[in-house]
């Protein structure tokens, strides 16, 4: 059989993606100290799987060496989760999360999506992911098929293995009763303060929707650390999905709107709970550096971002009083120990708890196989890795697992849910905010904006005459799955 190649010298020349300098490409000197902190290439044992094998394929296709379209090329760039291990221990500080996202949109390019696969990516990537009014619908449908019973009866009849989709739907996270949606609220200290920090919280679209009691228990630990928080309206999703895709476009496009709306708010600090999230944040500044409008208010907007965990532990935190006697093991999401260096800082907030016993558990920092999409476009080697990681935490004996970002907490509760465990996965912030409620500092009403309450009440009213319209789509949605399983 002959495969199609590209007849081109180097990149190909995409609309919005940088093509890495000689600079870049050759700061690697295929040491292999980056080898065995490499999750597929300690699994698999091939060069090709390691990072300075995906570095050599992503120089030759710059060079002109190897076909864009490449078999080899375009299967590395699917299968590296893109967990930054290697960056992180890299001595050349080789800055392989730049030129991996360079290779993906090359691969992208050279090996366009089947008709569905686009169509998925569209709905999902151009359409969810940037209007969350419509991505807060969609949400209330998925929180209606979950409440609904509907999710029980797909999955007794088997539909969802019929259309393949069983093991991605494992990965849906339970949705909130209730989102957090910014609407300009406004949180008081509840402890005294020299000079309170103004803290602009990132409410991003997953989290506001199926982590909305992650963000109430950030804001109550702020405030518990001499905080105003604010909740600016107008932010969007942080971009990270589009820019680990490779579509740097919209990801631009997200990051100049999160810039204006949580810089309306005049914040000392702006703050994130989803560790991958707070990693991108931080990418603001390289994603925009040649936007001559953009670029300086990126880099003054980067140097404010913190990860919740980080700004906790800057603070001090506050300690609790009253014991909170839980078996702990922390899991280290990749990009907030490998990308963004936070590892003490977590560990920090955890002590801040009288009784809590944290136990480390083996291979902490290595990737749970979450990796944004990975799980879902990567399952078997996702799955191997899940396995591995939660060999490791309940090997503690813990009865809680630890963790600080969104994806990673959906990996490890699917994982758990499959082995029929009964540990509970919890954000950090989470149990800082229980040791708090267990010492009784959450006694008084802390939101003070009324004009915010109305707010809230008004989407509420919203949501109801929504209502019809969200059940009337799945029951569609229902009847088109019925006749698809009997085609």
């Amino acid at each position: 059989m002959t495969i199609k190649t590209f007849d081109f010298q180097g990149f190909l020349d995409l609309a919005g993606v940088e093509k890495p300098g000689d600079d870049l490409l050759n700061t690697c000197v295929r040491c292999g100290l980056c080898l065995e902190s490499c999750p597929t290439y300690t699994r698999l044992g091939r060069e090709p799987s390691s990072p300075r094998g995906r570095i050599a394929l992503i120089r030759g296709v710059a060079e002109g060496r190897i076909a864009v379209d490449a078999p080899g090329f375009l299967h590395q760039m699917d299968e590296c989760l893109g967990c930054l291990a290697c960056q992180a221990v890299c001595p050349s500080g080789v800055q392989y999360g730049h030129l991996l996202e360079a290779g993906r949109a090359q691969a992208k390019a050279a090996k366009p999506a089947g008709p569905l696969r686009r169509l998925i990516e569209r709905a999902v990537f151009r359409l969810l992911f940037v209007n969350l009014t419509l991505f807060w619908l969609f949400a209330r449908s998925m929180w209606l098929y979950q409440k609904s019973g509907l999710q029980f009866v797909v999955r007794q009849l088997g539909l969802l293995k019929l259309l393949g989709l069983a093991g991605s739907e494992k990965l849906l996270p339970v949705v909130n009763n209730q989102f957090l949606l910014a609407g300009g609220q406004q949180y008081t200290p509840t402890s005294a303060s020299a000079r309170p920090k103004r803290v602009a919280l990132l409410t991003g679209c997953v989290q506001s929707v199926a982590f909305a009691h992650v963000h109430e228990a950030t804001i109550n630990t702020l405030q518990a650390n001499g905080c105003q928080v604010v909740l600016p309206p107008g932010q969007q999703c942080c971009g990270a999905l589009h820019a680990h895709g490779g579509d740097f476009e919209q990801a631009r496009v997200l990051a100049r709107q999160n810039i204006e709306a949580l810089e309306a708010a005049n914040p000392d600090v702006v703050v994130v709970n989803a560790a991958g999230c707070s990693h991108h944040l931080k990418e603001y500044a390289h994603l925009l550096k040649d936007d001559p409008v953009y670029a300086e208010r990126a880099e003054k907007f980067v140097a404010k971002a913190r990860d919740i965990t980080e700004l906790l532990a800057e603070l001090g935190p506050a300690p609790a009083t009253a014991p909170l006697p839980w078996r702990v093991t922390y899991q280290e999401p990749c990009h907030l120990a490998h990308g963004q260096k936070v590892t003490g800082q977590p560990r920090q907030v955890l002590a801040a708890i009288p009784g809590l016993e944290l136990v480390e558990m083996a291979e902490s920092a290595m990737c749970c196989g979450s990796a944004g999409t990975y799980n879902i476009m990567q399952p078997e080697m996702a799955t191997r890795l899940q396995t591995d990681k939660l060999d490791n935490a309940l090997a503690t004996g813990a009865t809680v697992i630890a963790s600080a970002n969104t994806g990673c907490m959906i990996q490890l509760e699917a994982g758990l849910k499959e082995r029929g465990q009964p540990a509970k996965v919890m954000h950090i912030v989470e149990i800082l905010d229980a040791a708090y409620r267990n010492d009784g500092r959450y006694r008084t009403s802390q939101i003070i904006d009324v004009a915010a309450i109305r707010a809230q009440t008004a989407a509420r009213r919203k949501r109801v005459a929504l209502g019809a319209a969200v059940v009337a789509l799945a029951g569609l949605t229902l009847r088109l799955l019925l006749r698809k399983g009997r085609k």
